[in-house]
Parts: structure tokens; C-alpha cells; sequence
């Protein structure tokens, strides 16, 4: 698997028809560019945040007015965040504009749906973090969304056990944003590009 994603990453020989902008617009690729500036800018913020509902909002405070370069970092964060979302679903319809979700890349349609939702959760858990009123708000009118669901009432248990934006509600959104959820997106990626290289006999769709 190893070997073939390295492939991927650096082939022997590239069509010219496939170097073309046009051909896929990177819009893949993009998205995972965004994702890469997503961890490292979400990494320098865990310096300064602390997942305490007394103290997160303070703490975003002291990174825009007494950090250095802080309030910079977590626009980047937060624009970084719009481009992955809005580039994911840019990509998804360009495939099944141009068809390329169909056999044999049943799998690899598969994985980019899970990513795409993948994507939509990442940013709903980390909509909370801040906790200003609209973070509360926002994910309480999300959380009263996901009661409509089909278990939605043992999902939002799960969530928020102690209501949105109480301390272990807070937590488990922090983790989930932080760690589960980022480690999920990574994995179900790199078994995206392995696909695209394991079926490499249906281009021109890459």
C-alpha cells in the first residue's frame, strides 16, 4: 500500500492530457492541501486554547489580543476550514459530473462520501470551541437537528451529556475535533489516493 501511494505521489510517466488544469481542476488535491493547513494551524492553537467552558472564551481572547501573530492564525484556521469544506464538495460534484464514480471506483466514491462527511462534522465540532453565544447557539440548533434523526436522542447523549457547552461536552467535542475525527479524515484519505492508483485502467478519470 506503501509502495503504491509513493507511485502515486511521483510516477513514472504523466500523460500530458493529465497535467492540464482542467483535467481534474486539483480540486482533490486542494482539499487536502487544506486539510495539511488545517492540522498545522490547529496545532499552534493548542498552545494557547483550554477545553474549560470558563476558560475557552478567554483564551481566545488572550491568542487575538496578546499573542503575537494570533489572531492571524486563527483566521487562517477558520478560512482554511471554508476552503476544505467548499473544495470537498466541488470535488464530488465533478465527479459525478464527469462520471467518475462509477465501476469500478465504487469504493473510492464510497470513501470520498465518508470524507465529505467527515469534513461537515469537523467543522460542527469545532464551531463549539470557541464559546461565544454563537458557538452555543449554533450547536444547540444542531444538536435539536440531530433529535429528528433515527437515534437521534442517543447520539445527542452521546455528544452532549451534560448539555452544549457544559464541561464534558465540551471535551468530547474537543477530542473529536482534535483527534478522532482529523485521524479519521487522514486515514480514509490515504485510502483514497491508493485507490485512485489501484485503479488506475479506468483514466481518463484520476
Amino acid at each position: 500500500m506503501i509502495k503504491d501511494f509513493a507511485r502515486h505521489l511521483f510516477p513514472r510517466a504523466v500523460l500530458q492530457r493529465d497535467l492540464t488544469f482542467t483535467y481534474t481542476f486539483c480540486l482533490g488535491g486542494l482539499a487536502f492541501t487544506s486539510f495539511l493547513v488545517l492540522a498545522a494551524t490547529g496545532a499552534l492553537l493548542l498552545f494557547y486554547y483550554q477545553p474549560t467552558p470558563a476558560a475557552a472564551y478567554p483564551s481566545i481572547l488572550l491568542l487575538e489580543s496578546s499573542v503575537y501573530g494570533g489572531k492571524y492564525l486563527r483566521s487562517l484556521h477558520r478560512l482554511a476550514s471554508h476552503f476544505f469544506l467548499v473544495l470537498i464538495v466541488l470535488h464530488t460534484l465533478r465527479v459525478i459530473l464527469t462520471g467518475a464514480c462509477a465501476k469500478p471506483r465504487e469504493l473510492n466514491w464510497l470513501t470520498g462520501c465518508a470524507l465529505l462527511m467527515l469534513a461537515v462534522f469537523e467543522g460542527y465540532t469545532g464551531y463549539l470551541l470557541p464559546m461565544d453565544q454563537l458557538a452555543l447557539w449554533a450547536t444547540q440548533t444542531g444538536m435539536e437537528l440531530v433529535n429528528t434523526l433515527p437515534f437521534g436522542a442517543a447520539l445527542r447523549t452521546v455528544l452532549v451529556p451534560d448539555g452544549v457547552g457544559e464541561p464534558m461536552s465540551l471535551l468530547r467535542f474537543y477530542v473529536l475535533h482534535i483527534l478522532v475525527v482529523p485521524g479519521a479524515v487522514l486515514l480514509l484519505s490515504s485510502l483514497h489516493f491508493y485507490r485512485v492508483r489501484k485503479n488506475k485502467g479506468v483514466l481518463p478519470y484520476l
